[in-house]
């Protein structure tokens, strides 16, 4: 895949005479981000011929949350915050870095800068649209109508799925907490798409409109569905 992106970003002036614009280079840094070679990363932003912007160095930190490079990673949100100071999404990103990394103290001052410049980050919502009505939800969110049967729901699906092997994937619990209450908040971050979708008897038609977490939560668990058939 990285051969391809290469070849293709290369052929986009070298064969077909098209300059690439900022989100091409964030395309590229994301697709060599992703897969640890920040190195290169950072040798292709230095060649622009433009100065990268906000949304490059902001897809470096989010490549370097994923393969917990602090170095690389305090440099962009550096470089982010010297071109946007108010922007919260820099600090939550980094902040969410030094939490991968088990940095607590850096998480705390990073959280405490924020509540300084009053920079809020706004709450993470997700909706599943059911049968032409929209449930949307957060973590921990008791507000729905069926709260109490899709929580059952949920429990039961959880236990089925660990009995049969499946290991949930706590590293993206940004959550200084015992292992057992990271697994209890991964689960909570999904509780309504994956309790409804527990229910298929109750679903017609549905869309998902999914946040990183729900993504993360699915993908791993699919992955593991996968490997197990």
């Amino acid at each position: 895949m990285i051969s391809e992106g290469r070849k293709h970003f290369n052929s986009m002036y070298e064969v077909h005479g098209i300059v690439p614009r900022m989100e091409h280079y964030a395309c590229m840094v994301d697709l060599l981000g992703r897969s640890g070679l920040l190195v290169e990363v950072m040798e292709l932003v230095n060649s622009m011929p433009v100065t990268a912007d906000a949304l490059v160095w902001r897809t470096l930190l989010g490549a370097c949350r994923v393969r917990k490079n602090t170095e690389f990673g305090k440099h962009a949100a550096e470089m982010i915050l010297e071109q946007e100071p108010d922007d919260p999404a820099a600090y939550i990103l980094l902040s969410n870095l030094y939490a991968s990394a088990g940095q607590w103290r850096d998480v705390t001052k990073i959280r405490k800068s924020m509540k300084e410049r009053n920079l809020i980050k706004e709450a993470g919502y997700s909706w599943i649209e059911v049968e032409n009505m929209v449930h949307r939800f957060h973590v921990g969110d008791t507000s729905h109508p069926q709260a109490r049967e899709i929580y059952r729901e949920l429990d039961q699906l959880a236990a089925k799925i660990k009995e049969m092997g499946y290991i949930p994937d706590t590293d993206f619990v940004l959550h200084d907490v015992e292992e057992e209450q990271k697994e209890q908040f991964l689960f909570q971050h999904s509780e309504w798409l994956m309790g409804l979708l527990a229910q298929p008897h109750r679903l017609g038609y549905s869309r998902i409109f999914a946040s990183v977490g729900i993504v993360i939560l699915q993908r791993s668990t699919f992955q593991w569905q996968q490997g197990e058939k």
